[in-house]
């Protein structure tokens, strides 16, 4: 789910999604598509899948959809990969 063999976008996309800016106020599916130089509609499937797995949740105030790490998560991910899972 996170890495393909030729790819590694969603990986890179929490990578960025950590960075002072994205990390305070969430990035939208317009951001990740203008960053990593993909249309939107491939943006909005990276989101989704990651939101799916619960690495990601949104929020939403007058405005499109945001979308933030989630930081327990994303650590429970990890310490199953490191079990050996």
């Amino acid at each position: 789910m996170l890495r393909t063999p030729t790819d590694e976008t969603r990986l890179r996309i929490l990578a960025w999604m950590k960075e002072p800016g994205p990390a305070d106020r969430g990035v939208t599916a317009d951001a990740v598509a203008e960053r990593f130089s993909m249309p939107r509609p491939v943006a909005v499937i990276h989101l989704r899948l990651l939101e799916a797995t619960g690495m990601l949740r949104t929020s939403r105030s007058d405005g499109p959809v945001r979308y933030h790490r989630d930081e327990v998560r994303i650590a429970e991910v990890a310490r199953m990969f490191e079990k050996g899972w």
